[in-house]
């Protein structure tokens, strides 16, 4: 016995909306690691800190507050109606919104931390050949910093693909449109189909294991759980 059809649909889900939430996460996350990683703000500590929020914060918690602002009378919801998209709760883009908000320390951590390490050196020789601030990002900082960038697309995906307390908030159990692996997973130990929960859990634990593995190897010595450091 494989995956059935539901399977299927909520594997397909789940990737879909990890890719997304990965892509707006890193073209977001970079500008904010490059601050992060330049600034002498007084504004670096609170930053860093709301960014790290949902590292310590359980997932219901930001589901709830999500959900509040998400619904029909809160501010998320009645200015998604102004604007004729109607409301984000219990839709596939809510899940995307509080997605990049639970996995952004994932992203932008390691961007931070691959960004703080270049130094000043790169950048003085840089302008000293007459290149511009811009120039000077895209030219220089972004090419040196690819491994932190790898690091972060990696962790924002698979730790995008684990939700499952901020996904049933947000998103509820709708077939097709919410329900993502963790959901359906839940769904079948409920019903209790554990041969169909057996299948789905072990291969979220080869993917996880995989992408670990494929982490600790690219990384060298190096641990991927550097994440949490640089708050």
């Amino acid at each position: 016995m494989g995956f059935t059809d539901a399977d299927w649909v909520a594997i397909g889900l789940t990737l879909r909306l990890a890719f997304t939430v990965t892509v707006l996460l890193l073209v977001i996350g970079t500008p904010i690691a490059w601050w992060l990683a330049r600034t002498n703000s007084w504004l670096r500590g609170p930053v860093a800190a709301v960014v790290a929020l949902p590292l310590v914060l359980p997932p219901t918690v930001l589901g709830f507050y999500f959900l509040l602002a998400m619904g029909p009378q809160g501010w998320l919801g009645q200015l998604t109606q102004m604007m004729g998209l109607g409301g984000l709760a219990f839709t596939f883009w809510g899940l995307v919104i509080a997605s990049m908000v639970y996995s952004l320390p994932f992203v932008v951590q390691p961007l931070q931390n691959a960004m703080m390490s270049l130094g000043d050196r790169p950048l003085e020789v840089a302008a000293t050949l007459g290149a511009g601030p811009c120039d000077r990002f895209f030219s220089v900082v972004l090419p040196m910093s690819r491994p932190g960038f790898v690091t972060a697309a990696v962790l924002g995906f698979a730790h995008t693909v684990g939700e499952f307390g901020l996904v049933l908030m947000i998103g509820g159990n709708i077939p097709g449109e919410t329900r993502l692996v963790s959901v359906q997973i839940y769904d079948h130990v409920e019903a209790l189909e554990y041969t169909q929960a057996h299948w789905l859990s072990a291969a979220m634990v080869v993917f996880s294991f995989s992408v670990l593995l494929v982490l600790y190897r690219y990384q060298g010595k190096s641990s991927p759980f550097k994440v949490g450091h640089g708050v």
